[in-house]
């Protein structure tokens, strides 16, 4: 295990009223697993959002899940950004983004076609607004399944995505972890910012921190690498930390 480096923790405590920290979840706040539909936060990660909720300017988890999943197993204490932009947790409420919604029914019939299309050991995670193809557990599928996303984003208009073995349909919508970030960070006003993410779909909100740095900000770019960990991921990244359970280190470090 290696520590957390104790500049890091030095900005991030010197002034929380002043600071955000804005974090994944899959590979980030739980580890990953097989199934996504067991996948769970580590248990003790949610107290530990709630607590730094009460102190920073901003904790936000931003994410590929439904905001439905993450407000099941986060609570209310962080800001919840579900489907990279598309849904987002306020007032305890799950509200979606007006320009995704009219494109549920395309959704709905990609996932019907991917299940009559795709092989039985594909895994089809049908999210409401979003659509993602898991070859985790059948990774000689991959590069087909990879295929069927990218004619299937041209069959509907819909947007291709790839994350950690598994390919996605989205709503062509000008949404990213990176559009999210840069609106959640100019709504908090704050001089210092953190994202902590695992994977390539995290790359657009380490842009935005860039963008923030390059605005005046002071910015810190946390990676969580595993054996999947993309080179161009580990590439940007100031700080690496090794796994859930070090990202847990650096959030009880700044209670």
């Amino acid at each position: 295990m290696t520590p957390v480096p104790a500049e890091l923790v030095a900005s991030l405590r010197a002034d929380p009223a002043r600071t955000a920290l804005l974090l994944d979840f899959d590979g980030t706040l739980a580890p990953i697993v097989e199934d996504p539909a067991s996948s769970r936060p580590l248990p003790e990660i949610p107290a530990a959002l709630d607590r730094l909720a009460d102190r920073f300017a901003l904790v936000a988890v931003v994410s590929g899940r439904p905001a439905a999943f993450l407000q099941a197993h986060l609570g209310s204490g962080p800001t919840l950004v579900g489907l990279y932009g598309l849904e987002q947790v306020r007032g305890g409420v799950v509200v979606e983004n007006p320009a995704a919604g009219s494109w549920r029914a395309v959704v709905d019939e990609a996932a019907v076609a991917a299940a009559a299309e795709l092989p039985a050991e594909v895994g089809i995670e049908h999210k409401g607004l979003s659509l993602t193809l898991h070859v985790r557990t059948c990774p000689e599928h991959a590069v087909a399944v990879e295929a069927w996303a990218v004619e299937g984003a041209a069959r509907w208009g819909l947007r291709h995505g790839t994350a950690k073995r598994s390919a996605e349909l989205h709503p062509p919508v000008e949404l990213d972890k990176g559009t999210v970030v840069d609106a959640l960070l100019e709504q908090a006003g704050v001089d210092v910012a953190c994202f902590i993410g695992d994977d390539v779909g995290d790359l657009p909100a380490f842009d935005a921190i860039d963008r923030f740095v390059d605005d005046g900000g002071e910015g810190h770019k946390v990676v969580v690498a595993s054996e999947e960990a993309a080179p161009e991921l580990l590439a940007t990244a100031d700080v690496v930390l090794a796994g859930p359970q070090e990202v847990l280190d650096l959030l009880r470090s700044l209670f």
